[in-house]
């Protein structure tokens, strides 16, 4: 049996689930996610749904372009998501630093109160966690472009083997 190009689209299918069960884990340990973080999430939940339309009938060339496009899109917004947590760059103003102005505030604006609990804000330029210099946001970026490799290189597959098909059978 040969690798055709949905295996490899079915393997980044996998790989995308594999990051998206990785990122619940750390929230389970109590890493909670910002914005930007749930905004990488969504490609990956795109490209394991796009996995699973693989062992169905629709075409295949649309489905690992689509792959890829999202595998595409988690990496881009993770290297934002770095750029932002390095300060390379400003982010959204919703959940960074650099949005807020204090000084229209009052103490009670600025103060939870006792029903409202802990804050669980959680800011996008500040790094919660990092392995060899590098945070989730940038763990995740470089998985994802290798993830988007692998639906390029799983549509190419497809491709080549479309082409022998046709070229046997003119």
């Amino acid at each position: 049996m040969s690798v055709t190009g949905k295996h490899f689209g079915l393997l980044a299918a996998i790989g995308s689930a594999t990051l998206l069960l990785s990122a619940f884990a750390f929230q389970s340990f109590g890493y909670a996610p910002c914005a930007m973080c749930i905004w990488q999430r969504y490609p990956h939940g795109i490209a394991v749904a796009i996995g699973v339309l693989l062992l169905t009938g629709v075409p295949t060339l649309l489905l690992l372009t689509a792959g890829a496009a999202a595998a595409l899109t988690t990496a881009g917004i993770g290297f934002f998501h770095t750029g932002v947590e390095r300060g390379w760059w400003e982010g959204p103003t919703s959940c960074t630093g650099s949005g807020l102005d204090i000084s229209n505030l009052s103490g009670a604006d600025l103060l939870p109160t006792a029903a409202s609990g802990p804050s669980t804000l959680v800011m996008c330029d500040e790094v919660a966690w990092e392995f060899l210099s590098l945070s989730m946001a940038s763990w995740n970026a470089i998985f994802s472009l290798a993830i988007a490799v692998l639906w390029a290189l799983a549509a190419y597959k497809h491709l080549v083997a479309r082409s022998r098909i046709a070229q046997s059978n003119p």
